[in-house]
């Protein structure tokens, strides 16, 4: 193979058109990264996967658990102070690069997302996670991973992107900025999308941001191709922009739980979308509370 004919020499599809290119790294690209970054953190964010990470994962990973982001019974982001502790542990702060991957792409947006709020200025996701990487013939390891090694400062007032995060006063004050990451079927009201979610239906006022494959919550194949790569971005803004979610405009971004919003966000993020934060409540939260208005579309038209 000619050094011109490397996937690292051309620009991938999915980076075509982001302002933040930089935020999303193929295997090839992040290989090349490994142990260049004097202040980098490679982290694999998972859900109860450790065992997996121990048989096999990306040399020079740790392990973050996402029960360590958030917490039940409705799986919200953990507190800011609490989340300054995991970083400090982690050996993260203002200025380290951190390169984010998972078995699931959701759980590591997840973690995107947080380190965003809190204001970790360099934060970059593997694009396909850890089946990319395999399928691109890296090599793996196995065992406990890299141990942290903890910083004693943030360097900065913590959050420094407040913005990115709406509470659910916020969500109630701007409806009509609100996205709904979630399948047809839960948008419309026809399932709730999770097995401990009883309410069905959607937040009023909201506007589709489509998600993925039926009665999964893992799926995010309207934006995301079949291994989990980003679809082009002007794939992803053309599906936007025909449910009346426009750049320019603010968009809040929610799903059940945080998931799925966090890597809509992110997208939107690497887009250079200005305006953006993520409801972390989701529908899980706004549905307990029967004052917050919801709608149940069954019966109506929902564009396919």
């Amino acid at each position: 193979m000619n050094a011109s004919d490397h996937p690292s020499c051309h620009i991938l599809p999915a980076r075509v058109g982001l302002a933040r290119g930089t935020g999303l790294v193929d295997a090839w690209q992040l290989a090349a990264l490994l142990g260049q970054l004097p202040a980098s953190v490679l982290l694999e964010v998972g859900c109860g996967q450790f065992g997996q990470f121990t048989g096999a994962h990306i040399p020079g990973a740790a392990y973050l658990d996402t029960s360590e982001l958030e917490h039940a019974p409705l799986f919200n982001r953990i507190d800011d102070a609490a989340l300054l502790a995991l970083l400090l542990r982690c050996g993260i702060d203002c200025g380290t690069t951190v390169i984010l991957y998972g078995r699931n792409t959701l759980a590591a947006a997840r973690a995107a997302h947080l380190m965003l709020y809190a204001g970790v200025a360099d934060v970059r996701l593997l694009d396909g996670g850890f089946a990319h990487w395999c399928a691109a013939g890296m090599p793996c390891a196995g065992g406990s991973g890299r141990a942290f090694t903890p910083v004693h400062a943030f360097g900065a007032a913590l959050p420094l992107c407040p913005q990115f995060m709406t509470s659910l006063d916020d969500a109630r004050s701007n409806s009509g900025a609100l996205v709904s990451v979630r399948t047809r079927s839960e948008y419309s009201g026809a399932s709730s999308g999770y097995s401990y979610i009883a309410a069905r239906g959607d937040i009023a006022g909201a506007r589709w941001g489509r998600a993925g494959r039926e009665g999964d919550v893992n799926s995010m194949s309207e934006y995301q191709h079949g291994d989990a790569r980003m679809r082009p971005a002007a794939v992803i803004e053309r599906m936007w922009d025909g449910a009346g979610i426009v750049r320019g405009q603010p968009a809040i971004f929610y799903c059940g739980t945080g998931w799925r919003a966090s890597l809509a966000f992110f997208y939107a993020w690497l887009m250079g979308w200005e305006q953006i934060s993520v409801y972390d409540g989701g529908w899980f939260e706004w549905s307990l509370d029967p004052a917050n208005p919801v709608i149940v579309r069954i019966n109506d038209a929902v564009a396919a």
